[in-house]
């Protein structure tokens, strides 16, 4: 007799970072706030990153973030939601029936809240977590994690959660990112290609780390600032790194495009107050490439999944202002993944792997020796 049984659908939550709901100030300043405010973001002591934000941050940037942002808004809207729903409308054809896919973001809307109840309504027994994040951060994918636990905790039933860490060094990934890439290369013949990812505070790195050599290296000698150290390669040990993890999609992605390793270099962007933050500093990357003669100059940014404002106009715009003014002539940005039907293909495989994963079920007769206890049990009742 054929089986009846019935594979549940699966819910699959996309997740980006998020957006202001328009280009002006007030909306902004909401955004900014939400975003700063979280404690995976700005890790300080709450009061200190209240007043921070609140009184500085929000106060004095939002002005100047909303001239960028009307640079960057579309007649859709924002670039990054705009992208977002197209790939939630896209990835759903291409899953089918059996998946329900929702986009949410994590600062602003859609929220993520709203993003969850839309698969709560439709009673899944399990949910596969994606944050659109290629490399694993405290800051970003750590924080759609924590969120998401804070929901889901206050229903009634509790679906099996299944995260996704990240997915730098998935092949599909990686195909995306250098077939877009390889147009602009086969256009021109570029000097160097830079691979610049989001930085973050050298201190959020060494929290990650449990070997007590994180970026160490770099601390002991000045001369060695800016370079790979413990980054070089890719092991048990810093696998979890988000440093780490950024060298690593350069070398496969280098290696996509096959380029020799004196052809390009990893380097970090959009730094935020005078701490130290991951080196080498892309702005100083560019000035230097300028001033040995390098004239034409190719810009990834691995690290975002959809144009937004770090891409077109920090990469973009501000950057290429930068690289002429040292004497550059040509400065090329490579698109971001956006709805390309190569980013479609490489979510469904990431769908498709995490739901073969199946959550372990414990027999509660053969758990620990009960099984075991049970027996003596009966035979004694016996």
């Amino acid at each position: 007799m054929a089986s009846t049984t019935h594979q549940p659908k699966m819910g699959v939550l996309i997740v980006n970072l998020g957006t202001p709901d328009n280009p002006k100030t007030p909306a902004v300043r909401r955004y900014l706030r939400e975003f700063l405010m979280d404690g995976r973001v700005i890790d300080i002591p709450f009061l200190f990153r209240f007043l921070l934000v609140n009184g500085i941050i929000a106060t004095f940037r939002a002005p100047k973030s909303a001239r960028e942002y009307k640079k960057l808004w579309t007649d859709e809207g924002s670039p990054i939601k705009t992208y977002g729903f197209e790939v939630e409308k896209l990835l759903q054809e291409s899953l089918g029936d059996d998946f329900v896919v929702s986009l949410g973001m994590r600062y602003q809307n859609p929220s993520v809240e709203v993003a969850l109840d839309k698969l709560k309504d439709k009673g899944l027994e399990r949910i596969i977590v994606i944050p659109l994040f290629p490399q694993y951060a405290s800051a970003t994918s750590g924080s759609v994690h924590q969120k998401v636990m804070e929901l889901v905790k206050k229903w009634q039933i509790v679906p099996d959660l299944h995260f996704v860490q990240s997915f730098f060094d998935y092949p599909e990934f990686v195909h995306a990112f250098a077939e877009i890439g390889k147009k602009y290369l086969q256009e021109h013949e570029y000097d160097h290609v830079i691979f610049s990812y989001h930085g973050l505070p050298e201190r959020q790195i060494r929290k990650g780390d449990h070997t007590g050599t994180c970026l160490k290296a770099a601390a002991e000698n000045p001369a060695l600032a800016g370079q790979a150290n413990c980054c070089a390669t890719l092991h048990a040990n810093n696998r979890g790194c988000y440093r780490a993890q950024c060298f690593a999609t350069t070398r496969l992605l280098a290696n996509a495009l096959e380029l020799k390793e004196e052809q390009y270099t990893t380097c970090f962007q959009s730094r935020l107050g005078r701490d130290p933050w991951l080196q080498p500093y892309t702005e100083d990357t560019i000035k230097k490439l300028a001033q040995a003669g390098n004239k034409k100059v190719l810009a990834f940014s691995p690290a975002f999944v959809a144009d937004c404002l770090e891409t077109t106009i920090e990469v973009g715009e501000e950057y290429k202002e930068v690289f002429e003014e040292e004497g550059g002539e040509h400065w090329q940005l490579v698109e971001s993944l956006n709805s390309n039907p190569l980013w479609i293909d490489c979510l469904k495989a990431i769908v498709q792997e995490h739901a073969q994963i199946q959550p372990k079920v414990l027999d509660p007769m053969k758990n620990s020796g009960l099984e075991e206890k049970f027996d003596r049990q009966k035979r004694t009742v016996l």
